[in-house]
């Protein structure tokens, strides 16, 4: 009876095991096809682009780095601030954080916002940017015709965000010092309720070295392509705007945690709330219904609706 057993396991596994081979076989093998056809396509519109600029370096690097990601922020934003300004439409709206503040937006105060957001952007940001591909060309081709593996990217996506996280939080809790928030950061915190725009509404100092500095590092030390880094700082941009925008909107990353920063300063200083945790800046944060809201909104019913505030005594 165990030989009969043995046999008809035997019999039930062989042919399991050969079915699970085969099956795992021809999933690598349509995936690995997809990545052939999917590199293929894009690397056929990268030579197309640079054949359509000519191969001219400046033109390549300035329109992946500068206004790529500035067409993603100033877009969105702009969206936004039709939001703001109007109090429509309600499916953007109703998923508002700080409720009755911003209901509409101060015009005046969001017109300075932009010019602020405008100079950074012009006089700051791309300066910077112009300074970065003189830089990198000493260790790399930035702009080199051959785009990067996708597995190479991840791994600069998660070098940059690592990074990011380091240089923020400690730039970020430096410019809060008494002797620099008062010159500096205060600017940015006049908005204790945020909007998108605010983002970039910042001291030019603390401009360079909150909001440029933790994002570039990365890109400079990798000897980054182009397109990688025009994919990071798209995603950069378009992610601290939802960090500011103030909703807190189905199926986008949570803005709660920089939200609370800016309601109560002392709190919340990084990205990814890593560091914040290991220094203990965020105990409070942790002890509000804010916390149990920040995750990832996958319902249509706003987070102030389910997960109330409790009533004030």
């Amino acid at each position: 009876m165990e030989v009969l057993g043995l046999k008809d396991r035997c019999l039930l596994l062989g042919p399991g095991l050969l079915m699970f081979l085969e099956f795992r076989n021809s999933v690598t093998w349509h995936l690995q096809k997809f990545w052939e056809a999917s590199g293929f396509f894009w690397q056929t519109q990268r030579e197309n682009l640079h054949h359509l600029l000519g191969g001219n370096e400046w033109l390549n690097f300035l329109l992946g780095t500068a206004v790529v990601p500035g067409l993603v922020f100033w877009s969105f934003n702009g969206i936004l601030m039709v939001a703001d300004v109007t109090g429509k439409p309600s499916f953007i709206t109703r998923y508002r954080i700080q409720l009755g503040k911003n209901d509409p937006v101060d015009t005046e105060k969001l017109r300075s916002a932009i010019h602020t957001a405008l100079f950074n952007h012009f006089f700051i940001s791309l300066p910077m940017l112009i300074l970065m591909l003189p830089i990198m060309k000493w260790s790399g081709e930035p702009c080199s015709l051959h785009l990067p593996t996708f597995h190479w990217f991840l791994l600069e996506l998660a070098t940059f965000t690592l990074l990011e996280e380091i240089l923020f939080y400690y730039s970020h809790r430096l410019v809060h010092h008494p002797l620099l928030f008062k010159h500096i950061h205060k600017k940015h915190h006049e908005w204790t309720a945020p909007v998108g725009i605010v983002s970039v509404y910042a001291h030019p100092v603390e401009h360079v070295v909150s909001n440029i500095l933790p994002v570039i590092t990365g890109p400079i030390l990798m000897g980054s392509h182009v397109i990688s880094i025009m994919m990071w700082l798209s995603l950069v941009l378009l992610t601290t705007s939802i960090s500011h925008c103030g909703y807190h909107l189905p199926f986008l990353p949570s803005p709660e945690f920089h939200d609370f920063h800016h309601l109560k300063f002392n709190q919340c200083y990084g990205v990814l709330g890593v560091l914040d945790h290991l220094h203990g800046t965020n105990t409070l944060f942790k002890q509000t219904q804010a916390y149990k809201r920040d995750i990832v909104l996958l319902s249509l019913t706003p987070l102030t609706e389910s997960m109330p505030d409790s009533p004030k005594n």
